[in-house]
């Protein structure tokens, strides 16, 4: 039986009677499964203050429940600082209820707030939004966000309102259980029509606000589809990932010798597509499917190409 209450200090005090014939787990997994409501990071600090028990004796996370017992968390109140203001800066609503809200985000929008951002990201004109009403998970500089895209990356980008969606949002994102479609003007068609890139990816070694495609690095795999091409110069590539690396389209795209438009960062070099401008990295987040995390319903959402992309494919067809 799973018990929560809050003690006189505001702690949160969690308790779970492991029945008999309990097949053997670890302690933070049951935790997480039985209390479906608390931040994995909320766990972690209770274990490593030693704020975790069975049936007494303090255990680590790591511990293998393998008989009847008393599992016990002492939860600590969650002290924050000051998070971002809310900005009154216009959204791009796709789909809105209670628990969650899809954004066609633009380009030139940063997701979160870090090193060198103003207040013109997609958190703080959330926050205007809903009225602060985002998950505290990721709080301060991140409530509500999931997932996030690069700054000149357009299109779709779900948030939680509540901690409860977040979690169940996060948890089909790491369990693949999304479908993440892109759009890409890359230079170059590949000779194929279709394949599949799975060079893992890490932080490159020297470079380290870059990634790159190494023996080392996490699995990543895109199944890529050639749309159109452009008289062989540049060409509309859809991306479908099945997992969320850092950089991961543009990094695999380059591995083929086709970089994306305008991504001088993976190799793009303006001179060969002379007299065209390039106004950004060409990559736009077309197609989104999630699970609702309160209703047992498949959500799919749909952005339409943005302005400047369809643009740019205009200026490629002269």
């Amino acid at each position: 039986m799973a018990v929560a209450s809050l003690s006189g200090m505001s702690d949160r005090i969690i308790e779970f009677t492991v029945p008999k014939g309990v097949k053997s787990g670890r302690a933070d997994k049951i935790f997480s499964a039985e209390f479906d409501d608390i931040s994995r990071v909320r766990l972690q600090r209770a274990f490593e203050a030693e704020l975790v028990t069975f049936d007494g004796a303090i255990i680590d996370k790591r511990f293998k429940v393998n008989r009847p017992g008393v599992l016990r968390a002492v939860l600590e109140e969650v002290v924050l600082r000051e998070g971002p203001r809310a900005v009154d800066i216009p959204l791009s609503i796709i789909y809105e209820d209670e628990s969650i809200v899809v954004v066609n985000k633009p380009s030139g929008m940063v997701t979160h707030p870090g090193t060198g951002t103003g207040e013109d990201t997609l958190v703080h004109a959330l926050l205007h939004h809903t009225n602060g009403n985002l998950s505290s998970i990721g709080a301060p500089d991140r409530p509500g966000i999931v997932h996030r895209l690069d700054k000149e990356t357009t299109g779709l980008i779900v948030a939680a309102k509540t901690d409860r969606a977040h979690h169940k949002l996060a948890a089909s994102f790491s369990a693949r259980e999304t479908y993440k479609c892109y759009m890409a003007l890359v230079l170059g068609t590949p000779r194929k029509t279709a394949g599949i890139c799975d060079g893992p990816i890490g932080r490159h070694s020297v470079v380290r606000t870059r990634m790159a495609i190494m023996a080392m690095g996490k699995e990543a795999k895109t199944d890529w589809s050639v749309e159109h091409s452009f008289a062989g110069q540049v060409a509309l590539v859809s991306c479908v990932i099945h997992t969320g690396r850092t950089h991961q389209i543009r990094v695999h795209m380059s591995s083929m010798n086709h970089p994306l438009l305008g991504d001088t960062t993976y190799g793009y070099k303006p001179s060969r597509l002379r007299g065209i401008d390039v106004p950004r990295i060409m990559l736009h987040s077309t197609e989104l499917h999630v699970q609702h995390p309160e209703r047992d319903e498949e959500m799919q959402f749909v952005a339409p190409l943005p302005a400047d992309f369809k643009a740019m494919m205009d200026r490629l067809t002269v």
